[in-house]
This record gives structure tokens, sequence and C-alpha cells, in this order.
């Protein structure tokens, strides 16, 4: 599975967005589903406010599930808060912190972002460096 963050999901689905043509290209590359939270679709679903025909698209993605939504419980709270103050001078949003503590539980390395600059700084406990997709 591959992680995905907010800018991806929005890229994919908004056209006019400047990642659509690299994010869509990526996209198409995987062959593997791809794994979200629901803070990030909570800020994917914010940034497509200007259209409910984005944000429909969105849902229509989760529910063919081109999306899957990870589960997070009260037993990740604790490490996501630990990650915030961690990373409090970048700082780090709740939708990434989510996304870290998921990879840490699951063991997946991959994310496909548009955030490199904090993905590539983020060190998910005892698996490294996250493969940020796209190389670019």
């Amino acid at each position: 599975m591959i992680l995905v963050d907010t800018g991806p999901l929005v890229a994919l689905i908004h056209q006019d967005d400047n990642e659509h043509s690299i994010c869509k290209e990526t996209f198409l590359t995987f062959s593997e589903p791809l794994g979200t939270v629901w803070p990030v679709l909570t800020e994917a679903m914010y940034l497509l406010s200007f259209s409910w025909v984005a944000q429909n698209a969105l849902w229509e993605m989760t529910q063919a599930g081109a999306v899957e939504i990870l589960s997070l419980g009260t037993d990740d709270v604790a490490r996501m808060r630990e990650l915030m103050r961690k990373y409090r001078d970048l700082p780090m949003d709740l939708a990434d912190a989510a996304l870290v503590r998921v990879a840490e539980r699951e063991r997946l390395r991959r994310i496909f972002t548009l955030d490199r600059r904090d993905f590539q700084i983020y060190r998910p406990s005892r698996m490294g460096r996250f493969a940020v997709l796209p190389s670019r």
C-alpha cells in the first residue's frame, strides 16, 4: 500500500491544479492500493470546497476503493501528539501526524505527497526515511 497525502488527492481531481499532470502520471504507475486517513480527507474536502463536483469526485474515489481510509483509534492519539510536539518547528499538522503514525503502525514507507520537504524530514519510528512519490 502507498500512503497518499492531501496535495495529490486535490491535484488528481482539480485539473487546473499546477501539479495535476505529474500527480496523474504518477498515479497511473501505481499497482498497489492507496491508503489515507480521515484528517487528509478533511483537508482535501476543504480545499475542494469551491466545487461540489470536485468534492463528489473525491467521495467517488473513496467509495470506489481507489483510496482506502485507514483507521485511527485512541491507541494512536499519544503518538500523533508526540509527533506534532517533536516537529512543532515545521510545524506538523494533524493530517501529517496521522499519516506518519499509520506508516509506523502498518510499516508503510512510500508516500504520495507534494509536501516533499516535510516528508523528507519526518522519520517514522524504526523505519528510516519515507520514499516520497512522485520522485523528482
